[in-house]
């Protein structure tokens, strides 16, 4: 079975790559952009049709795609040519691949919601014998978490999550009481020993259940998308931080293990079928949140340059040589590539151990 599930995490991989550079292909079409080459897969070719502008080609390996724009790191001369293109043409263009993604993520999210009897929301179930924060000007059992240092608690498990991230050194919480959003800001809840066991804070979380409806189905699938948006920035948080070390980053095959270990883990084939779509979706907004980051090579950092621009044609009548640029984005993919080979050796390592 798990050659099955190997086969379909790659699978998920590579068309969720491919839906990004459809995004591109698609936004480069609708803004006038020439497109010479669409590609789904990488690799040999192995079909191929040509129209009058673009080559189509499907090539041997399901690892992803690629979107080659006209012009897209020089001028060529063509009035079509990528560069040549103002500014909002190219900021729709190179945001179109992580749009795609974060909207197959939701689709995602909306199907796996569709047959959904309730959602769980965390609240306070009760606190420890000694709790000193208990009552109306504090915390009370039934409230509702909303936000614990900033980050907001979207579903299940968010409120644990970023408890168990808390330094111990007091918080901010947000609770919902009676429909009323009540703000605790630097509360004195301390990392202390309760029921025999050090390190606890002195409550424990439960859940309330939300009624499925036609609208709390739609909300809560906004919800889960912006709660893996967060995970991303919390993760990111964390490693900048110290929260987290470097080997806990994972590459390509990495998120195939992870595919297969949730696939394996789930008692049923139906249940193995929707925790992998579950995690797709993750993957999804993923990428879209990560392609977005300021990176040179990255989308997020040809979009970073894109204003480097505009600013300097509205300061100095000047923008950055497109030479430079490419020379950047070079350099920024060689980086990439450098750290996605440490990466994916940390992961075959981690398959040995």
């Amino acid at each position: 079975m798990s050659i099955l599930y190997i086969l379909a995490a790659i699978f998920i991989f590579g068309f969720l790559v491919a839906i990004h550079e459809l995004g591109h292909f698609l936004a480069a079409r609708l803004c006038g952009v020439d497109v010479t080459e669409f590609s789904i897969g990488m690799g040999p070719q192995v079909w191929r049709r040509e129209s009058e502008k673009t080559v189509y080609s499907l090539r041997l390996l399901p690892i992803g795609g690629f979107c080659a724009l006209e012009g897209e790191d020089e001028d060529t001369g063509n009035q079509r040519a990528f560069v040549r293109q103002g500014f909002w043409k190219k900021f729709v263009i190179l945001a179109a691949g992580a749009f795609l993604n974060f909207v197959a993520g939701v689709v995602i999210i909306l199907f796996l919601f569709a047959g959904a009897t309730g959602f769980y929301v965390d609240q306070i179930a009760g606190f420890e014998e000694g709790f000193p924060l208990e009552g109306e000007n504090g915390l009370m059992v039934g409230d509702i978490f909303y936000k614990v240092d900033g980050w907001r608690t979207y579903l299940r498990g968010d409120a644990a999550l970023f408890l168990q991230f808390n330094d111990g050194q007091g918080m901010d919480l947000e609770v919902i009481r009676d429909g009323e959003h009540i703000v605790l800001e630097d509360l004195p809840l301390y990392r202390g020993t309760y029921g025999g066991v050090s390190g606890r804070f002195g409550l424990s979380v439960g859940v309330q259940t939300v009624p499925a409806t036609f609208a709390s189905r739609i909300q809560y699938t906004w919800f889960q998308a912006l709660d893996f948006v967060q995970q991303v920035w919390f993760s990111l948080y964390q490693l900048v931080t110290g929260g987290v070390g470097v080997q806990e980053l994972s590459g390509p095959v990495g998120i195939v293990s992870a595919f297969t270990q949730v696939g394996e883990a789930s008692e049923t084939v139906r249940l193995a079928v929707r925790n992998i779509a579950y995690f797709a979706a993750l993957i999804a907004v993923n990428l879209a949140v990560m392609n977005l980051l300021p990176i040179p090579a990255l989308d997020g950092g040809r979009i970073f340059l894109l204003l480097v621009d505009a600013v300097g044609m509205l300061l100095f009548k000047r923008t950055l040589p497109e030479k430079y640029q490419a020379a950047v984005n070079t350099a920024g993919f060689v980086l990439l590539m450098g750290i996605m080979l440490a990466v994916t050796f940390q992961d075959v390592w981690k398959l040995f151990q």
